[in-house]
């Protein structure tokens, strides 16, 4: 439906540009090396349904090589959890924070950054169906990381739609001053009455066809 995972990967490639230039995202990124756009590509593509399994293939080719992460222990990166593993123990973080997983307001800068990829990879005008499947797909696996990130993913989506919004975040030295920082209670104000009280959202019936 919007042509695979090419397309796939133009809006990954994308978003870890963007995420590189980002003051809280980056640090989360132990190397810019590694190639996170293409793998990123294919477990969405395989999660979505596309042929191939091209991230079980992706997985079976990686090194076996462990990798080296804060406080000169090391990881085997081998799949999302392990990735996610040398992520939280990045040497790139603050001691302090190593080791603590994603916060809610990480979680919004994410998927802020990564809508803003998404519309800016042509998606959204492809197929508005399939860009409004996807802001529901992120919405349900943004809460295996932090829970309470799934009620935001609307306002994230709305966010990366507003030139000004862009604007501003880039003025601010890539912050994104207007969430970090908040209580769950101060971030529940930002969103609507509806998305915050939302028991029956992401989830639809119908989901799109990935073509080759």
């Amino acid at each position: 439906e919007v042509g695979g995972v090419d397309a796939l990967s133009d809006m990954t490639n994308r978003f870890y540009s963007l995420a590189f230039k980002d003051a809280t995202l980056d640090k989360f990124i132990r190397s810019r090396d590694d190639p996170h756009g293409r793998r990123f590509a294919t477990w969405i593509h395989q999660k979505l349904g596309g042929p191939g399994d091209l991230w079980d293939q992706d997985r079976a080719s990686r090194s076996t090589e462990p990798v080296r992460v804060a406080g000169g222990h090391q990881v085997v990166v081998h799949d999302r959890s392990s990735a996610h593993v040398a992520a939280w123990y990045s040497p790139k973080r603050p001691s302090r924070e190593v080791g603590r997983h994603f916060k809610l307001d990480e979680c919004r800068v994410w998927m802020r950054l990564h809508f803003r990829a998404m519309r800016e990879a042509g998606i959204l005008e492809k197929s508005p169906s399939f860009a409004d499947y996807y802001v529901r797909f992120i919405g349900h696996f943004v809460r295996v990381y932090e829970r309470t990130a799934q009620a935001f993913a609307r306002e994230a989506f709305r966010w990366s739609a507003d030139p000004e919004n862009i604007a501003l975040y880039e003025r601010g030295g890539r912050k994104m001053t207007d969430i970090l920082g908040l209580s769950l209670g101060e971030a529940m104000l930002q969103i609507t009455e509806e998305e915050a009280n939302d028991t029956e959202w992401p989830y639809i019936k119908e989901e799109p066809h990935m073509e080759k």
